[in-house]
């Protein structure tokens, strides 16, 4: 911790100098349009503003010293877990007026690229399944914390950030004020935490509703216990115990592959038998997500969401096939698809459409638009003709998810042109 002339007090892990830089002794609320990063922001209960800092975004919110504090280290903690969430930056606390006034501590958190709070997804014209599709990112994201020992406590859309993940969406948590870890959740804690996510939902739902932000014939109540649902399921599939014959022990292998196809790598499975030996139990002892990003970053260092990486490993698969090198060694052609499919593929953006959306999404929307077109004119059209096809007609059409600068959350519905229906991917 080090003191500014200011008397201002910086806590972070590696301080940038630049933060000397922002007006601190202005209240949040007022600080100049030049300052700030005009991105999209979420309900929140506190003063939320956008900065640009040495070339990247951060978010900072005013709030009190001692849970600035806590949810900072909190924060940290999740980032050293690998949990899906904000990258804590620092607390500044000693904020003063010029007239002396005291003013309140901030938590500095790292923006998180290509990523939009639920509202600003809604803004947009979305595919109408989209509330389920953020619904099952955040049951995931549940699943993950509660595996870790973290009690949420204000578990909602707004307090979570979307980055779209193929045809699906991965949640971020961004509020931890009100979490806590511990070393295991009760049964009663985790029910209590998905109770409040259940009831939270409906209202953000039934908001939107009224706003005009989603269609009133939704079932807004339906979508709540949806939530409910597919938590339970994900989580009776990572933690049951489940039995069977001594001679099924097949069963051990479907079991991992099912985590696997979940998206868990399976650390450790707890293996028990019968004194007379008739009866087998497997029970997952530690699961991690991202059982294919591993193997993607494994094969060839990209670093892309779960279900990016199932599609571009997929994509993989079938250029071993298309090759006939089904005998090689993967990372051989797994470099050879790097090389000469993917790279050349997402380099072919210009420049100026870089910001649309993350190289990995870009490819998978790449296939969508490949199929759909093959379809369309019934021959498997090539990659080359693929990408200036949807360089053309749809890239340009997609805001910039990177950082929607200068835009605010209502001002992004997207006029769709003249467009078939067909080519617009959502």
């Amino acid at each position: 911790m080090s003191a500014t002339p200011q008397s201002l007090q910086i806590t972070a892990a590696s301080p940038d100098p630049a933060l000397l830089d922002l007006p601190w002794h202005i209240p949040l609320a007022e600080w100049p349009a030049e300052t700030l990063a005009a991105l999209p922001r979420g309900i929140s209960r506190h003063i939320v503003r956008f900065a640009r800092l040495s070339g990247r975004v951060i978010a900072i919110k005013e709030i009190g010293e001692t849970v600035a504090y806590r949810e900072y280290e909190l924060l940290r903690q999740l980032s050293r877990l690998d949990v899906p969430s904000v990258e804590p930056v620092g607390v500044i606390t000693g904020r003063r007026s010029p007239e002396g006034e005291p003013l309140e501590a901030v938590l500095i958190t790292q923006h998180l690229q290509f990523s939009l709070p639920y509202r600003a997804l809604f803004s947009q014209s979305l595919r109408p399944d989209t509330a389920t599709r953020l619904i099952d990112a955040l049951a995931v994201l549940l699943v993950r914390l509660h595996l870790i020992g973290f009690y949420w406590g204000d578990v909602s859309l707004s307090n979570t950030l979307f980055r779209r993940d193929a045809e699906t969406f991965a949640a971020y948590l961004v509020d931890a004020e009100t979490g806590d870890l511990h070393e295991k959740l009760t049964e009663g804690q985790r029910s209590y935490d998905l109770e409040i996510a259940r009831v939270n939902i409906i209202g953000e739902l039934m908001d939107l509703q009224a706003g005009e932000f989603l269609e009133e014939e939704v079932d807004a109540v339906a979508i709540g216990n949806a939530l409910a649902d597919r938590y339970r399921e994900l989580w009776t599939a990572l933690t049951s115990t489940e039995s069977f014959g001594f001679g099924d022990r097949w069963r051990v292998q479907a079991r991992i592959d099912r985590l696997n196809d979940l998206g868990f790598d399976v650390g450790e499975l707890d293996i028990t038998t019968d004194v007379d030996g008739t009866t087998v139990r497997i029970q997952p002892k530690v699961v991690d997500a991202g059982h294919h990003s591993r193997r993607l970053m494994r094969l060839t260092g990209l670093d892309v969401q779960e279900n990016q990486a199932r599609r571009l490993l997929n994509d993989l698969d079938e250029y071993r096939a298309a090759t006939d090198r089904q005998r090689e060694d993967e990372s051989f052609v797994a470099h050879d698809w790097l090389t000469e499919i993917f790279e050349p593929a997402v380099r072919a953006v210009p420049k100026d459409l870089r910001k649309k959306l993350e190289p990995a999404q870009v490819y998978h929307e790449l296939l969508d638009h490949r199929w759909f077109v093959s379809q369309q004119e019934q021959r498997d059209v090539p990659m080359q003709e693929i990408v200036k096809s949807y360089i053309k007609h749809i890239l340009p059409t997609r805001p910039d998810e990177q950082a929607i600068l200068g835009v605010q959350a209502s001002d992004l519905r997207e006029d769709e042109g003249d467009l078939p229906g067909d080519l617009l991917i959502g």
